[in-house]
């Protein structure tokens, strides 16, 4: 026992006397950290209060710790980071802009814990770094799916990438929406739009905002129509869209548009044609043609009524007369008369209407006469040879030993197409009388039929030569609106018109019956 005690009076203040029990307890306590002893055990079994320094013996691992303070904990000395585990991302879609999605992604640090980590998304290779779990990844493309995988770094280098998350989906705000028209009404104007990307989140409306006066609609789709403006002030438009994440950025500012409540538009009528006289018959005239501007008042209808053309004959009478055409309502009242048919051998006169119906060969029969400011008279019937039609623009011709031509027509507004021409007169002779602006052309003495007028012109028909043949018949009518593209278009129409957009105007062509409502 000589010598334990000897060991227990050096390591402890144990006397001489010491026992065996007093040696082992002086040797246990001078084995600790602040006497430079490593203590050893599991993981679990780190002490609990480590200092700054302190080695561990790692039984669990294998491998020796050193306790690097509250910061990073144990560090493995020599070895490189664990990979984490259980790495679960969650999309962070509120408030977050169009294609700058952000996800929140967590993990479990490995065994060997990393001073930092990193997490890197797929695709795109967006990445973040953080010294804990969760980690916050921005910059994600709106609507893409990513999964994640993780990093961690300590002093001896960077570990192998975790296993990757489940895929989640990055959400935003939607993208601006872009205007494609806007259209002026009565203190009011009508914002169509196209929709654009979602973000991810299906939208749940749009709001159209004016400047000046921040006017504002909202609705689900296009068209908004924003009120309460004031007519006659110029107005730009932007729209926002908004899903369950937030309000997308305004989008570009539209062209300008100015309320009003009247709209002034140049206007054409033209009436039926009159269909060409049977039996050496003159020229059918051309229908009443008017043209002016008028003012319309908006929210109020127009009535629109295509007058048509005189019916083609064959019985050797008096061709007959074309239909009025107008254009009525509220306080505009337009109406241009009907052409005149063409006279007939033996069998009566040329009649009168918005132009003047050609008269009838042999018995030299006098032109009718037209309208004023409509059209105008006929061309008077010659030896075997049937008179011109009456156009909008010029008289018939008066037939000699050929027929007499139709009168011209009107290239209204110098658009390049002429209405409401005369038809031409028959001859027993060579040379026929030729019909203008779409009115049909006189026959010979060959037994064959006219044609008829061009349908939508107004002009008239021809004449016949022969008695149980048939004339030409009249065309029918048209009615034409044109008017600065700048304006509202109309609210509605009915009838079918066709609708251009060029050269600054937009113009409404009726070739039926119909309406119009600005």
């Amino acid at each position: 026992m000589t010598r334990a005690r000897d060991v227990a009076n050096v390591l402890s203040t144990a006397t001489s006397l010491a026992t065996d029990t007093e040696t082992a307890a002086a040797i246990s306590s001078h084995a600790t950290a602040s006497n430079g002893h490593i203590s050893y055990g599991n993981t679990a079994g780190r002490p609990a209060s480590p200092i700054t320094g302190q080695v561990y013996s790692n039984t669990q691992t294998g491998f020796m710790e050193v306790y690097t303070g509250e910061t990073y904990g144990w560090e493995q000395i020599g070895g490189i980071s664990s990979a984490p585990t259980g790495v679960t991302a969650t999309n962070v879609g509120s408030g977050r802009s169009y294609n700058n999605g952000s996800a929140s992604v967590a993990f479990t640090p490995g065994t060997i814990a990393g001073r930092s980590y990193t997490v890197t998304s797929s695709p795109g290779s967006y990445t973040a770094s953080g010294s804990s779990s969760p980690i916050t990844v921005t910059g994600l493309q709106s609507s893409t799916q990513y999964t994640y995988t993780v990093t961690a770094t300590n002093n001896y280098g960077t570990s192998s990438a975790s296993a990757a998350s489940a895929g989640v989906t990055a959400t935003t705000v939607p993208q601006a929406p872009t205007i494609s028209s806007v259209t002026p009404g009565n203190a009011q104007v009508s914002v169509a739009f196209s929709a654009n990307a979602t973000g991810g989140s299906s939208i749940t409306g749009y709001t159209a905002t004016s400047s000046p006066g921040g006017f504002t609609a909202s609705g689900s789709s296009s068209p908004l129509t924003v009120t309460g403006l004031t007519n006659g002030t110029s107005y730009t438009f932007t729209v926002t869209a908004t899903n369950t994440n937030g309000t997308s950025l305004s989008s570009s500012a539209s062209n300008s548009a100015t309320p009003v409540n009247t709209i002034t538009a140049d206007y054409l009528v033209v009436a039926g044609g009159g269909a060409g006289g049977a039996h050496v018959g003159g020229g059918g005239g051309a229908g009443g043609l008017k043209s002016s501007s008028v003012t319309f008042a908006i929210n109020t209808p127009y009535t629109i009524t295509i007058g048509g053309g005189a019916a083609r004959k064959n019985d050797s009478t008096v061709g007959g007369t074309g239909s009025n055409s107008s254009l009525i309502g509220g306080a505009i009242s337009v109406t241009s008369n009907g052409g005149g048919g063409g006279g007939a051998y033996q069998s009566g006169n040329a009649t009168s209407g918005g132009s003047g119906g050609g008269g009838a060969g042999y018995q030299y029969q006098t032109a009718a006469s037209g309208t004023a400011e409509q059209g105008n008279n006929g061309g008077s019937g010659g030896s075997d040879a049937g008179g011109g039609g009456g156009g909008s623009g010029a008289v018939g011709q008066n037939a000699s030993s050929s027929g007499g031509n139709g009168g011209a027509g009107t290239n209204w507004l110098s658009l390049g197409t002429s209405y409401a021409g005369g038809g031409g007169g028959s001859t027993t002779y060579s040379s026929v009388g030729q019909g203008q602006a779409g009115g049909s052309n006189g026959t010979t003495n060959n037994g064959t039929d006219c044609s008829d007028a061009t349908a939508n012109t107004g002009s008239g028909g021809g004449g016949v030569r022969n008695s149980g043949r048939f004339a030409g018949a009249g065309g029918s009518g048209v009615v034409i609106l044109r008017y600065p593209d700048s304006s509202p278009a109309a609210s509605s129409t009915t009838g079918s018109p066709t609708i251009t957009v060029s050269g600054g105007y937009r113009t409404y062509k009726f070739n039926s019956s119909g309406s119009i409502t600005f």
